[in-house]
């Protein structure tokens, strides 16, 4: 499939600033909540996690394209990302085993994206001035017409999202193993989760979002796992009541990014849009428990609120991010429950917190 190189495009952020680049994946215009992620490895993770449904990512890597894309290296079926800002796009892939060049697998997913800006600028913009919408085309370059479409895209604060990326369905895992049978309930969870679970010898069975505690426990489940995914956890009573119930059942639960969140207001503890969030894979964080540190990988616009947590009697801090003191873990008192807001499956990044599968599993056995 050919490179657009020569057709114009533009990005239109909710304050009215605009860049002029070049097109690179489908032509066509797409909005969503413009964000950026420091990774410098594993674009075609990002584009695939479901916790980014409804945003534009930002690359701050510069070369982007370079080692294309591959089908083991997704974490869900397709990207979920609604569109992409890059510096500088390559059309050419240097990795032979890759299945085909990013170009042709951003087209062939209908990924709008615009390239040949500076996204350093960019990115100290949204840190400033913090995440917003925005709007990428390569269709309508007018910006007034731009700022049109602009104004019908909702703000992420108080969307619920996890049931437009959620399991139609509940589906089986590690169906064979005699292992540990791990209920999860699917908020937008991805397959390098699942992966770190069957390979512990879990067996998953994979639920819908809005799937009751008591369809989950008809399974007989020896745990529940809250997953990540996208959107306000505000809006998502429906979640916080199922979690409600496995705490009132006294069932051992993990929750991960937006599950941690779920669990912190299933115990009364509030949550907050971030001023432009945490993404990335080399964020210091703190174990209160252990006194260790750990690098890790994170992806989220909302967290839960430290004064609350400290308020609370229902919960203990387990983790804190050491850049600005942000809730990093808790562990529910009188109950086997925890959750984490960073990504322990790390995929990629450091493996630095892939401990926290197995103190679930272990939990669950004790």
């Amino acid at each position: 499939m050919k490179y657009n190189t020569l057709e114009p495009a533009v990005l239109l952020l909710e304050d009215g600033t605009s860049f002029q680049g070049k097109a690179i994946g489908k032509i066509g215009t797409s909005g969503g909540e413009i964000c950026f992620n420091t990774g410098m490895t594993g674009y075609q993770e990002i584009y695939t996690d479901p916790s980014y449904f409804g945003q534009i990512i930002v690359n701050t890597t510069s070369h982007i394209g370079n080692y294309g894309a591959k089908n083991l290296e997704q974490e869900s079926d397709s990207p979920k990302i609604t569109g992409l800002v890059v510096n500088s796009f390559s059309t050419h892939h240097s990795r032979s085993t890759a299945d085909e060049s990013l170009q042709s697998y951003l087209e062939r997913n209908n990924t709008v994206g615009i390239t040949d800006l500076d996204t350093r600028k960019i990115v100290r913009h949204i840190r400033d001035k913090g995440a917003m919408n925005a709007i990428i085309s390569s269709e309508i370059l007018d910006i007034n017409l731009l700022k049109g479409q602009l104004a019908k895209i909702p703000s992420m604060e108080s969307l619920e999202l996890s049931s437009k990326v959620t399991t139609s369905e509940p589906y089986l895992l590690n169906e064979e193993s005699k292992g540990l049978k791990i209920a999860v309930l699917d908020l937008g969870v991805k397959r390098s989760i699942l992966s770190n679970f069957t390979d512990r010898g879990a067996v998953c069975k994979v639920f819908p979002a809005k799937s009751s505690f008591t369809e989950m426990n008809d399974w007989d489940p020896d745990g529940f796992f809250i997953s990540n995914g996208p959107g306000d956890p505000a809006a998502m009573d429906y979640a916080v009541d199922t979690v409600k119930e496995v705490l009132s059942a006294g069932k051992p639960l993990f929750g991960i990014c937006l599950g941690h969140q779920i669990l912190a207001r299933a115990c009364d503890i509030k949550t907050y849009k971030m001023h432009h969030g945490h993404r990335g894979i080399n964020h210091p964080v703190k174990n209160l428990v252990s006194g260790k540190s750990e690098v890790t990988s994170q992806n989220h616009g909302f967290t839960v609120e430290m004064e609350s947590v400290k308020d609370s009697n229902k919960v203990t801090l387990t983790h804190v991010n050491l850049n600005d003191e942000t809730v990093e873990g808790l562990k529910v008192v009188g109950k086997p429950a925890f959750s984490v807001q960073y990504h322990p499956e790390s995929s990629p990044g450091p493996h630095d917190s892939r401990y926290l599968f197995d103190e679930f599993l272990q939990l669950i056995n004790n």
